[in-house]
């Protein structure tokens, strides 16, 4: 019986990590079933003229916070995925400071519901690594968080950054479960103090805030952390990484096979302190933004494989939130996982890296960390068939109102690119065709789950009967 694919694209261009080709890709039941020369594709329900555009596996934003529940006049997960869709982001990880925050299995099992009935894409969900969660980690696991998300810095929702004793205690819960560890690895008490002080003396412009955030913070949060995953076994991420003195702590635990992995956004490799004059506390994120000299040396980290992703840490919040005259009370964060795409097409477009090089970095690379490759972030036979089908030559204007996200203020408006999805396929449906938003997809997007046996942890410098004599200690006070 001839099978009947449910959509065949044909005249497209395909890429992957390693090389572009001509061909037309068919898909049944959202799986891609073939990819190949026009005349060996299937016969169709439906047909797509892909001419001049590019097929991109949906990119995978792992780290946005879409603050619902919560905060609904900042963003809400019908808005975010929506916007997400538009910038042929296919797959989302929302992170776990909402309220009430993610930290045990109720809570998450909730949320999970709630983003079900409203999400446009595929998303993941983070829970919560802290004081209040250590214990629940079984739990959080067995509800189906993605992975946790540590703060070794303050930001907004007001998470306490756990101590050292309890990151280390944090770190040996989930090392046994596989589960990949996030942090934002910024040391509370160095900023602390030195905010205190400035604050103290008056200042609170836009730029106070960088000052109140210098680099060693993220550097000396980096060593600790890889020290602390080596010791345990646990498996780490290194979120928004923005100055190039991460790097080398990152590249020193890598070579000692912690691991480790480290993402960056395009607000670190395209914007620097000068522009803190133009957008005032619209730039205002945590970490900050800084000097321009720390640009070269991240994309050079993209490029070696120091840094493994591109995120958007996108953080949407409303126009009086962003635009308040003190530094310090101007939320930290702004939009982003819209335009992540088109503002890193601009870059390869300029000779900045290959379009090869961004797919790794936005969509196998993800996909292999989180444990969902093959399934997702990459376009092969038997792969979900979530595709960003591109315009590589459209040249447009970042307008913030026109944007999809609640939110309508960034430090990009006005900001010219070149690229443009211009349909978003998420399971093999249509969510955005021809840059409009197709009817019944909220609620499309699907919770992910690791497809992959994650490996045991391998502690490098804790002796095996020592270490289980200590976890049983601890989850026996804990109990």
């Amino acid at each position: 019986m001839e099978t009947i694919a449910d959509l065949v694209i044909h005249n497209g261009t395909v890429v992957s990590a390693d090389t572009t080709y001509a061909a037309s890709i068919a898909i049944k039941d959202g799986v891609i079933i073939a990819i190949g020369n026009a005349k060996t594709m299937p016969s169709a329900k439906e047909t797509l003229d892909a001419n001049g555009l590019h097929l991109l596996p949906g990119a995978i934003d792992d780290h946005v916070h879409f603050r619902d529940p919560g905060y609904p006049h900042k963003e809400d997960f019908a808005s975010g995925t929506l916007a997400a869709a538009f910038g042929g982001v296919t797959t989302v990880f929302d992170m776990p400071n909402t309220l009430p925050t993610v930290d045990s299995g109720e809570v998450l099992a909730a949320k999970l519901e709630m983003a079900a009935q409203k999400a446009h894409v595929d998303f993941g969900l983070y829970a919560v690594l802290g004081a209040t969660s250590i214990e629940r980690v079984p739990e959080l696991v067995d509800v189906g968080a993605i992975g946790f998300k540590l703060y070794m810095g303050n930001t907004f929702g007001r998470i306490p950054s756990p101590s050292t004793g309890e990151m280390l205690e944090g770190f040996e819960a989930v090392a046994p479960t596989g589960k990949r560890i996030s942090l934002h690895a910024e040391t509370n008490s160095i900023m602390e103090r030195r905010e205190g002080k400035l604050r103290a003396a008056g200042y609170s412009a836009a730029l106070d805030h960088l000052a109140a955030r210098p680099e060693v913070v993220a550097i000396e949060a980096v060593a600790r952390a890889a020290i602390l995953a080596e010791w345990t076994g646990a498996r780490i991420n290194i979120l928004h990484i923005s100055s190039a003195g991460e790097l080398r702590p990152l590249r020193e635990a890598k070579a000692r096979g912690v691991d480790i992995t480290g993402e960056t956004c395009p607000h670190y490799l395209m914007l620097s302190s000068e522009d803190y004059a133009r957008c005032s506390g619209v730039i205002r994120v945590n970490p900050p933004v800084r000097e321009a000299r720390n640009q070269e040396p991240l994309w050079a980290a993209l490029l070696d494989g120091t840094i493994d992703v591109i995120a958007t840490d996108h953080a949407p919040h409303s126009q009086e939130e962003k635009t308040r005259n003190d530094i310090w009370t101007v939320d930290a964060g702004f939009l982003g996982v819209e335009i992540q795409m088109p503002l890193m097409l601009t870059e390869i477009a300029r000779g900045r890296a290959s379009i090869c090089d961004y797919v790794r970095w936005s969509a196998v690379s993800p996909a292999k960390i989180w444990g969902l490759y093959p399934r997702k972030g990459v376009l092969q036979v038997g792969a979900d068939a979530d595709i960003a089908i591109v315009d590589l030559k459209r040249n447009w204007t970042i307008k913030d109102t026109e944007l999809h996200s609640t939110s309508k203020i960034s430090p990009w408006d006005g900001r010219k690119v070149q690229g443009l999805p211009i349909h978003t396929i998420v399971r093999g449906r249509f969510v955005v065709k021809d840059r409009t938003l197709q009817a019944g997809t909220r609620g499309w997007g699907r919770s992910v789950h690791s497809i992959q046996n994650m490996p045991k942890p391998v502690p490098l410098n804790v002796d095996q009967t020592t270490a289980a004599v200590l976890q049983k200690t601890f989850h026996q006070a804990s109990a």
